[in-house]
């Protein structure tokens, strides 16, 4: 019994540092599986921003060719507004009117039809009223 009070405490020693190091290799090894599965999602994850970026920047060629598109357009339609001869001579007719024109003097100077000199000048005096 007494070899056995001798040997006791460096038996449990020796228990305590084998548990310990069965406890560092189990610990290394969930380490290094967590490290596999925080590798592999952070390729996903970069595989998924940079798919998300080049939609992205496709989506912006597509808006700023839009962008161009419409700006042409805008011009465009500026453009044939200013050089429209109708208009023109409704803007003045319009002016005609607000100098005390009649329908005859209107249809004579724009060159327009009487419905037409007509609804200018009704609507010229509804906006001036």
């Amino acid at each position: 019994m007494a070899d056995w009070l001798d040997i006791a405490p460096w038996a449990l020693t020796a228990g305590s540092l084998i548990l310990l190091s069965v406890q560092a290799g189990l610990n290394r090894r969930r380490i290094q599986q967590l490290e596999t599965r925080f590798r592999e999602r952070l390729e996903t994850v970069g595989r998924e921003l940079h798919a998300t970026s080049s939609g992205s920047m496709g989506v912006g060629q597509r808006v700023i060719a839009c962008e161009r598109s419409l700006h042409e357009l805008r011009a465009a339609v500026d453009e044939m507004r200013q050089n429209d001869p109708l208009r023109i001579s409704y803007d003045e007719a319009s002016r005609l009117v607000d100098l005390g024109a009649d329908i005859d003097d209107l249809m004579n100077t724009c060159g327009i039809s009487r419905p037409e000199a007509e609804l200018v000048s009704a609507l010229r005096r509804s906006q001036v009223a």
